[in-house]
């Protein structure tokens, strides 16, 4: 998870065969940005993500926290009537932040290789190139 900059603020590692949807709670309430005073802000108020994100219960966690999606609806099948079928295009073109920080990631060699097979090594690799 990054913010509108393309700063990485959280990660979740997951088995390389499950999806990510696995993960996409955990990911989200592990993200704190401190304030100025009070308690960390821990809701943003907008979440952009590609098609694969959008399914209902990504949409209902979202709507329960009171998250506005910026997420483009699937092609064919049926989503159903809790999904929304429109977004924002001009906060969707804002997503490029995220695939800049992926992309950079893939530029740090143990990272893009995954030479560190298990995932107590590897999220440790993650932290410092997030302090990068």
């Amino acid at each position: 998870m990054t913010d509108g900059s393309g700063l990485p603020l959280a990660f979740a590692l997951t088995p390389g065969q499950r999806h990510e949807m696995s993960a996409f709670e955990r990911t989200l309430e592990a993200v704190r940005l401190p304030g100025l005073r009070g308690r960390p802000r821990t809701r943003p108020k907008y979440l952009a993500g590609d098609k694969a994100y959008s399914y209902r219960p990504v949409f209902a966690y979202l709507r329960r926290r009171r998250i506005r999606p910026v997420i483009p609806p699937r092609q064919g099948g049926n989503m159903g009537k809790d999904c929304p079928r429109r977004f924002d295009p001009d906060l969707y073109r804002r997503r490029n932040a995220i695939e800049r920080c992926v992309g950079w990631l893939k530029g740090c060699r143990s990272i893009a290789t995954r030479q560190e097979k298990l995932a107590v090594n590897f999220g440790a690799m993650l932290k410092p190139a997030f302090l990068r």
